[in-house]
Order: C-alpha cells, then structure tokens, then sequence
C-alpha cells in the first residue's frame, strides 16, 4: 500500500523539496535489497479506516497520509501539507486523536506542531511559507484571503493588514500561468492592482525568493506598516 509522500501525491497534496523515493506500508519489513534503491518500507500498523482505494490503488487515508508525512518531514514541509490537507477536507479532529497515540515517536513533536498552525485558508505553498515567515519574524501577522470592495468591483487579497490598508501577495508562477492566457491574467491583475491603489492600499509583493531573504522581507514589510 502507498504511504508518506507517494500517498500524499496520489492524494494531490502540496510537496515541497521532498525526495521522490516511492513509500509503501507493509505488514513486515522486508530487507532493503528485496524493496530496491529507491522503495522505502515502513511498518507502521493501520487499521481499515485509514486505507483507501485511488485509481485502483491502495493508498493510505487522507488524515494518516498527512500524519506519516508531518513525522517524517522537516516542519515546514510539513505545514505546506497540513494545510493543503485540510484545505481537502482531512478532519483536524481525527489526526489529532492519531497524534496522542503516537506519543514519544520520532517526529511527533513536528507533527504536533503542523496540526497547531496549520490554516486551510492558505491556497498555495507559498501562502503556507509566507505565513510561517511572518510568525517566525515575529511580525504582526495580517488576515488570509481578505475580501475588499473597491468602486471597479470585490477582490481577493491573499493577506492583508485590513486597518492599515496594506496587502501582502505571494506572487507564485502558478497564479499566471496555470488557468488563463498570461497576457490576460497579468492585465487583469494590473487592474486589480490599479483599483485597490487608488482605494488607497499599499501591496507588498513576494516571491519565491524573497522568502530566503528573511532581513529584506522582514524591513518590506515593516516599512510598508509605517506609511
């Protein structure tokens, strides 16, 4: 059956920078020659409720896929996929319960920790880290997914600092390219931009990158709360 990060991205679960080892839970362990190089075994009892059956295959539950991947993971890997988990509807509940009888194991306190902060309001990795940035920071932590009105229509801010008028967006290659025409996506955007502006919001844009540039980011932020 597929476990950890195979099950995860049978489950369409948000990966980053995991390795692409295939994960299988068996009933025993059998030695590292008979699974091969890259097939990793884990033995971990499940019961029924937690296995599931996606194209065909047996893969581990949605809550227990997230669980085995939060122990295994490092904690910020592990957030992105919580989040994404239950942005898919896993039960918080449920995976808690699974967390207090896995006590003392190794990861647990990873796992604990990604079930503490996770937010299934986030849309995306970027969302994820870019939020784990701000409480790492120590910064003064803005809304998710704010909705503001504006004479030239409603729009979406992925954060936003509603009583200072100042929005943070993750700019991920994603928001322009996966759905519509680039040109199209950039124009709207623009318009967007343009109308929440002169409504009188300041934007503070992040990439990718800016996220390893923890001193920058954190003055962007800090002078753009000032103004």
């Amino acid at each position: 059956m597929y476990s950890h990060t195979s099950a995860a991205r049978l489950h369409g679960l948000y990966l980053w920078d995991v390795d692409d080892l295939i994960h299988l839970l068996l009933p025993g362990r059998p030695s590292n020659e008979r699974l091969g190089k890259d097939v990793r075994g884990h033995t971990r009892p499940w019961n029924a409720p937690e296995v599931v059956t996606l194209g065909g295959l047996r893969v581990t539950s949605l809550e227990r896929t997230a669980v085995d991947c939060a122990m295994m993971l490092g904690y910020r890997q592990a957030l992105i996929l919580m989040d994404h988990a239950l942005r898919l509807g896993a039960d918080k509940s449920l995976m808690e319960r699974m967390a207090d009888g896995l006590q003392g194991r190794r990861g647990i306190r990873t796992l604990r920790l990604a079930l503490t902060h996770a937010d299934p309001r986030s849309e995306s990795a970027g969302e994820t880290l870019t939020r784990e940035l701000l409480i790492r920071l120590n910064l003064p932590l803005p809304e998710p997914q704010v909705g503001v009105a504006t004479p030239a229509g409603r729009y979406r801010l992925d954060f936003a600092w509603k009583e200072k008028k100042v929005a943070l967006e993750f700019d991920g290659k994603t928001k322009y390219f996966d759905y519509k025409p680039t040109a199209e996506v950039l124009f709207q955007e623009r318009q967007r931009e343009n109308a929440l502006t002169e409504n009188g919001w300041t934007f503070v844009r992040v990439t990718w990158a800016d996220l390893f540039r923890e001193h920058e980011f954190k003055a962007r932020v800090l002078a753009a709360l000032r103004r």
